[in-house]
């Protein structure tokens, strides 16, 4: 079993919640979401919001901030092999309430199919909160490029 080893990034002033599945080997390491350099998420993000590739993790934490981006994990703990999404199991879910009482979230994405299946499967029915689900920015996920990617996740900027 892994517990998660990142606290969610969020203030007052978060709007919108992105909820991953769980950290990568390379999330853990780093000690920070989408740490891994092939995970799009930060590129996609920069380009959503005409900004600069933030790098560090001091960087990536005011990104967030300053545009109103609260981000953290569906689960809370698992059982996983690697990185691989499909061998998750015995999962325990974040207790999102922590985010959910603090900020006003106006809408809750997802980054992904594996994190939307956990998220109705456990968080959706605690929160009464639907989420919409964007294309993973995982390189798993190569049918979907940078610019297209940030097409379809533009809907998080709007609000």
């Amino acid at each position: 079993m892994i517990v998660h080893p990142i606290p969610p990034v969020f203030d007052r002033s978060s709007r919108v919640l992105v909820l991953g599945s769980f950290p990568s080997v390379k999330s853990r390491e780093a000690n920070f979401f989408y740490g891994h350099p092939q995970n799009r998420f930060w590129k996609v993000a920069a380009a959503v919001f005409g900004e600069a590739l933030p790098v560090t993790v001091e960087e990536k934490k005011a990104f967030l901030l300053r545009n109103h981006i609260a981000v953290w994990d569906v689960i809370h703990s698992c059982d996983i092999t690697g990185s691989s999404d499909a061998s998750i199991r015995n999962v325990v879910p974040n207790d999102l309430s922590v985010i959910l009482s603090a900020a006003d979230i106006r809408a809750v994405f997802v980054n992904g199919k594996t994190a939307f299946r956990y998220y109705r499967q456990y968080t959706e029915p605690k929160t009464g909160r639907p989420a919409v689900c964007l294309p993973s920015t995982s390189p798993a996920n190569a049918a979907w490029s940078v610019e297209r990617l940030a097409e379809a996740w533009k809907v998080i900027r709007d609000l």
